[in-house]
């Protein structure tokens, strides 16, 4: 299992909105069979381990 330290961004928009976002390694996102066209995953949070998991 690869593991990384990433930051979360914070995108402000027009109206002052906020919203959170996290750039996912490119060399993850190739592995996971992604692409601009198939751009679909299934994520899930598990409220008690504090756990985010991505799934395509």
């Amino acid at each position: 299992m690869e593991e990384r330290i990433l930051k979360v961004l914070w995108n402000k928009s027009g109206s002052g909105s906020i919203s959170p976002r996290i750039s996912l390694p490119m060399s993850w996102i190739k592995d996971m069979g992604l692409s601009q066209e198939k751009r679909e995953v299934n994520i899930k949070y598990d409220k008690e381990k504090k756990q985010i998991i991505i799934e395509k």
